[in-house]
Formats: structure tokens, C-alpha cells, sequence
């Protein structure tokens, strides 16, 4: 009874729209048609580092979470859990919801800081910027952690369990625009047949386009 009260709360969400981790957040509102508030907070030109940011997330970061009552719950994968329990976004069974936890650990540690971060350094970084060095090992990481799902999703449809869920939200937000980073996907179809199977469900919205100062160093670092 709880639980169902919390839904109706209004749930702000401070986040910057063309973040993977943040999309994550606002595609399982979208799905789950709950009600919610969006503060854009522009990451990239320091928007997380204000005193009232910080208040919020002593960790200075985006995704934050915020509800009517002033709880805060920071931290994508985090927020994805708690909104999706007691749906059918997250699993009831023990061992399918360990499996789901599972890919959602290996995303924020084996995916997500290489695949991410190379998009980051390619659309966010000046053209000169000394972090581009690093580019060569993280799309090396970033295709050990693609060649590991890829091996999953022949014989698997998803990453939460017998449905889509959770797991597949935080995989498909960089996966989908690991492009941006140097990170090509031909050589992984089963990874584009689930992209595809991920956008074909009901409520999906897109990860909006980077603007057109960080498209242009996307295409100039590609």
C-alpha cells in the first residue's frame, strides 16, 4: 500500500537529457506512465558542481531523484530498481531478479565506463583535449563488453529474464549510441536485432541527438 502511495507521488528527476544513464531514468517513466518532473542540468558546463546541486548529490552527479516528500535517491541503476518494483519492469523471481542485478553491475562496470566514456571524451571534449589518448584502450574495453552480450543474446531475447526490463534499459542507453564514441556495431547483430526488439516496445523514446557543437567533435573524432 506503501508502494503504491510513492507512485503517486510526483518524482522530479534532476538530469541532462542526452546522458545515457539519465535516459535510462526517463524511458522507464515513460514506460511505467508515471508522472514525473524533468530539471535539465547541463553536466558538461559544470551544472552538477553548484552548491545546490550538491546538496542534492554530494557525489556531483546526474541522474538525482527527488520526491515530493524531499527524499533523494542518486545513481541510475539505483533509481531504475526502485521504480520498477513491484512491476513487471523488474522481476519477482529471486534468481531472475539476481540475473537482471547481474547485468545491471556488469553495465555500471565492465560497459558503461568505456562505452560511455569514449562517447563523452569524442562529443564533450575539445578536439585537442589530452583524454582523447585514451580513446584506443576504451574502445578496446568497450568491444570486450559488446563480444560479452553479443555471446548472451544468442541465445537469450533480454538481459532482465524471459521479458524485457530493467537490465535491458541500462544496457540499450550507450549501447544504442556507442557510435558516437568510435564504437561500431557491424559486427554484432544479435546486439542490433535487440536495439531493435528494445525500440519496438510500448512507450520507448529515444535518446535525444547531442547538440550541434557535440555532433560536429563526434563527426570530426570518428
Amino acid at each position: 500500500m506503501a508502494r503504491a502511495a510513492e507512485r503517486h507521488c510526483v518524482t522530479t528527476v534532476y538530469g541532462f537529457s542526452v546522458s545515457g544513464n539519465c535516459h535510462k531514468v526517463r524511458l522507464l517513466l515513460e514506460q511505467l506512465g508515471q508522472a514525473y518532473r524533468w530539471v535539465e542540468v547541463n553536466s558538461a558546463a559544470g551544472g552538477t558542481q553548484t552548491a545546490e546541486f550538491l546538496a542534492r548529490n554530494p557525489n556531483g552527479k546526474v541522474p538525482v531523484l527527488e520526491l515530493d516528500d524531499g527524499r533523494v535517491l542518486p545513481e541510475s541503476n539505483a533509481i531504475l530498481c526502485w521504480l520498477a518494483d513491484g512491476t513487471p519492469f523488474l522481476p519477482e523471481d529471486r534468481w531472475q531478479r539476481a540475473q537482471a542485478l547481474r547485468w545491471m553491475f556488469f553495465e555500471q562496470y565492465s560497459h558503461e565506463p568505456y562505452i560511455a566514456v569514449a562517447r563523452f571524451i569524442c562529443g564533450w571534449t575539445p578536439a585537442d583535449s589530452p583524454r582523447r589518448a585514451d580513446l584506443p584502450r576504451l574502445r578496446e574495453r568497450g568491444h570486450q563488453a559488446l563480444s560479452v552480450m553479443e555471446r548472451h543474446l544468442a541465445t537469450d531475447p533480454w538481459f532482465t529474464g524471459p521479458q524485457y526490463g530493467v537490465a535491458d534499459i541500462a544496457l540499450f542507453a550507450y549501447t544504442a549510441v556507442a557510435h558516437h564514441g568510435g564504437i561500431a556495431l557491424e559486427t554484432y547483430p544479435a546486439i542490433r536485432d535487440w536495439l531493435a526488439r528494445v525500440a519496438a516496445t510500448p512507450k520507448f523514446v529515444p535518446l535525444p541527438e547531442p547538440d550541434a557543437a557535440a555532433a560536429a567533435l563526434i563527426a570530426r573524432s570518428n
